[in-house]
């Protein structure tokens, strides 16, 4: 009986032993599958992001055309000056001149009615003054060529059609009908003009013909 006795006391500690691994082992078995059971919405939510973010990068950028806006010719054909109007001007290189004006009498050219050159520009096209289309205006043609239109702020659309004897540099000659228009309605002034087209240095009755025809076609359509 002690024997027996002896021998279940000397085997506890590795029943024991034997009892914790299989507890353990029973444990992680179940353990196990828990965890990965638990793992397998969090996989899916991975492959799903993993798939949207691949669709993003592959998909390519949907390009939507801009529409070109048409730019007019003579912004200021028959819209007169205003805030809005002279800030379409600001797309044109403008030049700083002084502008002065003159009449087709003695007193600017030398020439009076019944002179064979009376109211002819050096150009050979006939003067011309028309606040809601181009009038003539005298340069320097150096500075700017012969055909070279200019919007003059308070006077209009200007083409460069004359010469003059004191016009050199930055120095520009307005056309006017009648020297009282010249200085009730000018006189002499330092301003910036901008240049709308630069000429070729050629200008004649038909080519001023042409340009009066487009702008007024543009006004109508303004």
């Amino acid at each position: 009986m002690d024997i027996i006795v002896k021998n279940v006391k000397g085997s506890l500690p590795y029943l024991l032993i034997a009892i914790i691994c299989t507890a353990f082992g029973v444990y992680i078995l179940l353990e196990k599958p828990q965890q990965s059971t638990a793992n397998v919405p969090d996989m899916k939510q991975a492959e799903i992001q993993a798939l949207k973010a691949s669709d993003k990068v592959d998909a390519p950028p949907v390009a939507h055309p801009k529409k070109e806006q048409k730019k007019e010719r003579f912004p200021l054909a028959s819209r007169g000056e205003s805030v809005e109007t002279l800030a379409t001007l600001a797309q044109y290189p403008k030049v700083n001149v002084v502008a002065t004006g003159y009449s087709p009498g003695p007193e600017s050219t030398g020439k009076d009615v019944g002179h064979p050159a009376y109211g002819i520009t050096y150009s050979g096209v006939k003067v011309k003054r028309a606040p809601q289309s181009f009038s003539t205006i005298a340069a320097d043609l150096n500075t700017f060529p012969l055909g070279t239109i200019l919007y003059i702020p308070g006077y209009g659309y200007g083409v460069v059609a004359d010469i003059g004897s004191a016009i050199k540099g930055n120095k520009i000659d307005l056309y006017f009908d009648k020297k009282e228009d010249v200085y009730a309605q000018w006189g002499k002034k330092q301003l910036d003009v901008y240049v709308i087209e630069r000429g070729n240095g050629k200008l004649n009755e038909g080519l001023f013909a042409e340009l009066t025809t487009a702008i007024e076609a543009e006004a109508k359509k303004q």
